[in-house]
């Protein structure tokens, strides 16, 4: 399945808040609508569908990504689902996205595509580059590419930076503090469900 390109508010009506996804915030169904779906009776299968579904929208990232993120997972000590989190929130587009370089994290990957970020002072436009806790982050010394930042930053500066990130807006210029802890994930999830619901694929 390639990446979604498709109408963003649609997904979030279905899945409630993605915020890598988009920043929008879609209007409310009426209550006659929810009331006939509430009725409905969700099957397991389902509710495991939705939750994976949830992390490949708010990562932006295809199937076969993610069913490789979870067998990578696998094989790696510690608990699965906490290990899976980890993977996708140390991707280079979600750290660019969660220092609020960019707004969402489609966004943030076409900073990187575009070769406006370098880390540890190289250039690198694979979104899906690996960081590591010492990793620091910084934009080209071009106007065009500090004239997005700025733009975005202004926008962003309300959403508060996690702890295992840090940010200089003076510089430009984020850090990995370390690898994250489950609390600090931006995003309400139950990574259990999406383990169980590869459990027969990895």
């Amino acid at each position: 399945m390639s990446r979604y390109r498709g109408p963003r508010v649609k997904i979030i009506r279905r899945l409630g808040t993605l915020p890598g996804l988009t920043n929008k915030i879609p209007q409310l169904k009426s209550s006659s609508i929810n009331q006939s779906t509430s009725n409905k009776k969700i099957s397991q299968y389902r509710v495991r569908l939705e939750e994976k579904q949830k992390l490949r929208f708010h990562y932006g990232i295809t199937e076969r990504q993610l069913l490789n993120y979870v067998r990578i997972a696998r094989k790696t000590k510690g608990s699965t689902g906490e290990v899976l989190l980890q993977l996708l929130e140390m991707r280079l587009d979600n750290i660019i996205f969660r220092l609020g370089m960019a707004p969402t994290i489609p966004g943030a990957r076409q900073l990187v595509n575009h070769r406006h970020i370098l880390v540890n002072d190289s250039i690198v436009n694979i979104p899906s580059y690996r960081c590591k806790p010492q990793d620091f982050i910084i934009i080209k010394d071009e106007k065009n590419s500090e004239g997005i930042i700025n733009k975005n930053e202004d926008f962003y500066q309300k959403y508060k930076i996690p702890n295992h990130l840090t940010y200089s807006f003076l510089e430009k210029k984020g850090l990995v503090n370390k690898i994250l802890d489950r609390e600090s994930i931006g995003l309400k999830i139950n990574e259990l469900l999406v383990v169980e619901y590869y459990s027969r694929q990895a």
